[in-house]
């Protein structure tokens, strides 16, 4: 996620390369403006034959376009919002957990508090390692015992394995400090709540939008880019190449910025900041115990937040 400047200036807003989708982009609007420059010199003459358009049919096919192009965006930021509330609940579910667990079950000692608080930031890094394929080891290994870490990084869905774990040490609880069913009950719901947020990230995750669709605006976007300078030529002149790399700044940034967000777990700079939430719920629950809060990732160079 782009961290933004506070009160940016107008000046700073049109020029500014923090969290610019130009980086992406920037060789299709070259391009682009490449065949623009050569329609200009050549007047939209292609050996000897003038290639007649005019500005109607791109008109049409641009505001419906446009259209789509908007519908898929909505689509797609209703998918990273979705995201982004299953990880706040997440941060809710696990703070709850741990108070229940810290002033409920006193009994418990500061050894076995420390355990099932530690699980529960360990499921927050797994869940994030899981959606993004990467390697947890560094992260689970200061949460979790050296035989327990080996069995879970040998699980293919590690996050449900450690669900698993904190249910049995929920169940053992119960057991042996004779715990009344409704407060079982309460904090086994928090730990079924944690299990959603687990299935709907991976819902999300799993279930891309339709290749068709996307490959549809995909093609359009590039075709009108492409042949807007025909269009234009006749209208505008000489200054054909200024117009379409406006216009194909626009429609190609729409279409990377909808490829960006369809999957808001993903590393992209508009992605959620997966690394910082899962810190600051492994910050608020070694605070509760009274320990030191290991220090928030910072944003990289860039001004992005990971």
């Amino acid at each position: 996620m782009i961290i933004r400047p506070k009160a940016p200036s107008t000046l700073s807003m049109l020029f500014s390369r923090h969290g610019s989708i130009i980086p992406f982009i920037w060789g299709k609007v070259l391009f682009t403006v490449l065949i623009a420059l050569a329609v200009s010199v050549t007047h939209g003459t292609l050996y000897h034959f003038k290639v007649t358009l005019t500005a109607t049919p791109f008109s049409l096919i641009g505001l419906t376009l446009a259209i789509f192009l908007g519908f898929r965006n909505s689509v797609c930021y209703d998918r990273f919002w979705e995201g982004r509330k299953l990880w706040g609940e997440l941060l809710i579910v696990s703070r709850n957990l741990a108070r229940q667990t810290l002033t409920l079950t006193p009994d418990i000692g500061e050894e076995g508090a420390r355990n099932r608080l530690y699980r529960i930031c360990a499921f927050g890094h797994a869940l994030r390692h899981h959606l993004r394929d990467s390697d947890p080891r560094e992260d689970l290994q200061r949460l979790l015992p050296a035989g327990e870490l080996e069995v879970v990084m040998a699980a293919a869905n590690r996050p449900n394995l450690i669900l698993e774990r904190l249910g049995r040490h929920q169940a053992s609880l119960a057991r042996s400090h004779d715990l009344p069913p409704v407060l079982l009950a309460s904090m086994d719901e928090q730990i079924t709540r944690m299990s959603y947020v687990l299935g709907g990230c991976e819902r999300i995750r799993q279930t891309p939008m339709p290749y068709a669709y996307l490959l549809l605006l995909h093609r359009t976007v590039h075709m009108y880019c492409f042949m807007l300078p025909f269009g234009l030529i006749d209208t505008v002149g000489y200054l054909t190449p200024l117009v379409v790399a406006i216009v194909s700044y626009t429609f190609f940034a729409l279409d990377a910025l909808g490829e960006q967000i369809e999957n808001p777990f993903d590393t992209h700079p508009n992605d959620l900041p997966l690394k910082a939430i899962s810190h600051a719920i492994e910050g608020n629950l070694k605070e509760l115990l009274g320990e030191a809060v290991p220090p928030a990732p910072p944003p990289d160079e860039d001004g992005i937040l990971l």
